[in-house]
């Protein structure tokens, strides 16, 4: 009996130490510093063919501006492809971006 307690107490602490790495934080904050303004941005799992919708949804990110991306796409993926259109025209493609260990993204000339 004593032994089912101390296997019963083990399970539940080596689950509550798993608990944190399914809620990992995908935030991102998106900074461009580029020099010119950020007219799209789009962040896709490496698993998708696809972009993603654009998440600045009409608006734009001027050079020096910030935003705080969440990434979760709800499949529990890390590692994403960023995308951001320019209004010079450019598209820079950032490939392999682990959103669960990094806070911050640059975009820089």
């Amino acid at each position: 009996m004593k032994t089912q307690h101390i296997l019963a107490a083990a399970f539940v602490t080596a689950g509550l130490f798993a608990t944190p790495a399914l809620a990992l934080d995908r935030k991102v904050d998106i900074v461009n510093k580029t020099g010119y303004t950020m007219t799209a941005f789009y962040a896709s799992n490496v698993n998708e063919e696809s972009w993603e919708e654009d998440m600045l949804g009409g608006d734009v990110l001027r050079n020096g501006e910030t935003l705080e991306a969440d990434i979760d796409d709800g499949t529990g993926h890390c590692v994403y492809d960023f995308k951001a259109r320019f209004a010079d025209g450019d598209t820079v493609v950032q490939r392999k971006i682990n959103v669960c260990e990094v806070g911050q993204f640059t975009f820089t000339p």
